[in-house]
């Protein structure tokens, strides 16, 4: 904790301390925060930046919770670090929810919302930070690519078919049984391609912010 940070921490309530910390800390320009993309909610009160070029996963899930929380058949989610994220608007405009306790205290794993337009900001959970993509304005094909989701989870919980050919989990990837269209050598292949695209653009990344 810097000497800024311990500063404001001192002059405010323990229980706006989450101000401070990622993901909500703002960046200083100081910190050489590479800006990556822009993202907005609906009303645009809530702005934010990220820094990472692809998301560290990117899936469709199935689940009911997600269902109702987002009035959908699935969810498109994207994960990412905490530090990977700047808010420049509207961060100390947010709402919380806790499906579990159906509680609105800011407490671990929670859902984000702008508590304006009440779009869903993100998921955040106590290590990394569940992103909305069709939030994140992607300008190219690329940034779409970078984003494209990997696979479906909890697809035993679907209300529709989706056979677009990407792995089907019938709970969490990797910890569920693969079903629909899914078979599990092809899996493994999609999955080490996917990691050595990963490893060359994290390469690519570090390279260029020498």
């Amino acid at each position: 904790m810097d000497a800024d940070e311990a500063k404001a921490r001192s002059t405010m309530p323990e229980k706006d301390h989450w101000k401070t910390k990622a993901p909500y800390k703002v960046h200083d320009p100081q910190e050489n925060f590479k800006v990556r993309y822009e993202a907005s909610c609906h009303c645009g009160k809530v702005k934010y930046q990220l820094s990472r070029e692809s998301p560290l996963d990117s899936k469709l899930c199935h689940c009911t919770t997600c269902q109702t929380q987002h009035a959908a058949p699935f969810q498109w989610a994207a994960i990412f670090h905490k530090d990977d994220i700047n808010f420049t608007h509207g961060h100390h405009d947010l709402e919380w929810y806790d499906p579990t306790d159906k509680s609105i205290e800011h407490k671990l794993p929670c859902k984000v919302r702008c508590n304006f337009c009440h779009s869903p900001i993100m998921d955040e959970g106590r290590n990394m930070i569940l992103l909305f993509p069709s939030l994140v304005h992607l300008k190219t094909e690329q940034d779409k690519i970078n984003f494209k989701p990997r696979c479906h989870m909890f697809y035993g919980q679907r209300v529709m078919d989706v056979p677009d050919g990407l792995p089907k989990w019938s709970g969490l990837n990797n910890e569920s049984d693969l079903i629909e269209d899914s078979p599990p050598e092809l899996v493994k292949e999609r999955e080490r391609k996917r990691e050595k695209e990963q490893r060359e653009q994290t390469e690519k990344e570090q390279k260029e912010n020498k």
